[in-house]
């Protein structure tokens, strides 16, 4: 009898670009509406907090995705790349679906499904890689987050060289998102992919109210809560410097300057990964919190002190947009090596629910605390998570689970 072919696999390297472009691709959608939020809010005729609630509704729609997710142990028992094409057409659907122009409700409800499709995106692209990397398995995860930084980046990119209508954006990034899900097409399992585990709904809850686990996880939400908030409302800010400073088409410039600040955050989560790999993951973690807290609070200075320059501003951005991501990929890294194997899927996919319910109350509050704190005042307000999650970090550094992190390095 002639035995059975094997799975044809592919290379590490070759998985890595593949799942990396459908990543970049894939979450385009994410930030498309934040990216022509001008343009909407005086087509649409939206206020401030109509406006947050395009980009809130994302946040809530990928972490009721996620929460389903991991109840579901999907990440673990599906195929990563069928759940990755899967939502990145639903997105690029749900997406399209404002060209019809459906008024605020059903923008707001096809934003949510934009986020819950992306829920079956991000968390099996990272478990996807996971299953090809055991050495630099940092970097590999820390070049898919890199993909994230940059689809997000890439509707400001858009709109920066499209001009202000909206429909371009919108367009494009469907288009790529549909485009991105068939590239994961290709891509089987990895060589260090486990079974499908039984069906566990309680498991995600029992794996990070373990000790290692709850202080990676405290240690993502710190490095979360300036995260995205920063993120949607940069172009917003940097606009308003640019304005004031007499700048000629702040829109278009505070758009390309956005695509600069959220996309070099691609270039961190890079560097963070070889430092995660070589130097420790709590250490990297650590390091990045500090110094992207620190840039905030930087900034925040600068504003109370009196009027900076905006290319003073966009330096230092660009140095906080750098270091505020660096760090993203590592706490998922650091849960593939600390949780149980069989449901790495679904820890991961809890962590980010986490994380991203958080994104949605500071993303929220914007609005709200703007009139009353400036920009300074938030930029110090953000401050704080990273600071907190820093001291996080270090505590996990002291705990047995140190010893199965980065190879022994923490």
């Amino acid at each position: 009898m002639t035995p059975p072919v094997p799975a044809a696999r592919l290379s590490p390297t070759a998985a890595l670009i593949l799942l990396a472009l459908s990543v970049v691709l894939g979450m385009s959608p994410w930030f498309s509406a934040a990216a022509a939020l001008p343009q909407l809010r005086e087509g649409w005729g939206l206020n401030a907090v109509q406006g947050s609630w395009l980009t809130l509704a994302v946040q809530l729609g990928f972490v009721l995705g996620a929460v389903l997710s991991a109840a579901l142990n999907l990440a673990d028992r599906a195929q990563p790349r069928v759940l990755i094409a899967v939502g990145a057409l639903l997105a690029a659907g749900a997406n399209a679906a404002l060209l019809l122009h459906p008024g605020l409700w059903g923008a707001l409800l096809a934003r949510a499904g934009v986020g819950a499709a992306l829920a079956l995106v991000y968390p099996p692209a990272l478990r996807a890689m996971s299953t090809y990397f055991s050495r630099g398995r940092g970097l590999a995860l820390g070049v898919m987050v890199g993909a994230l930084t940059l689809g997000s980046a890439s509707p400001h990119l858009v709109n920066g060289l499209g001009g202000a209508d909206w429909r371009v954006v919108v367009g494009v990034t469907s288009a790529l998102a549909a485009l991105g899900g068939l590239l994961a097409l290709p891509v089987p399992p990895g060589p260090l992919a486990t079974k499908a585990p039984p069906f566990r709904p309680a498991q995600a809850w029992r794996v990070l109210t373990a000790r290692g686990p709850a202080l990676a996880t405290l240690g993502y939400l710190g490095h979360m809560w300036e995260l995205y908030a920063m993120w949607t409302w940069f172009a917003l800010f940097f606009g308003g410097v640019l304005s004031g400073a007499g700048q000629p088409d702040a829109l278009r410039g505070a758009a390309l300057a956005t695509f600069g600040v959220v996309g070099v955050g691609a270039l961190g989560c890079v560097v963070g990964g070889v430092l995660g790999d070589r130097w420790g993951r709590t250490r990297l973690t650590e390091l990045s919190m500090w110094l992207s807290g620190g840039a905030a609070l930087l900034l925040a200075g600068l504003l109370l002190w009196g009027d900076p320059p905006p290319g003073v501003v966009l330096a230092l951005s660009l140095f906080w947009g750098f270091w505020i991501v660096a760090d993203s990929a590592q706490f998922s890294t650091v849960i593939s090596e600390i949780a149980p194997g069989p449901y790495v899927g679904t820890a991961m996919t809890a962590q980010l629910a986490l994380g991203f319910t958080l994104t949605a109350v500071t993303i929220a509050l914007v609005p709200l605390l703007l009139p009353r704190l400036g920009w300074a005042g938030l930029f110090a307000l953000w401050s704080l998570g990273p600071l907190l999650g820093a001291l996080a970090m270090r505590a996990l550094r002291g705990t047995p689970d140190a010893a199965r992190i980065a190879g022994g390095r923490g």
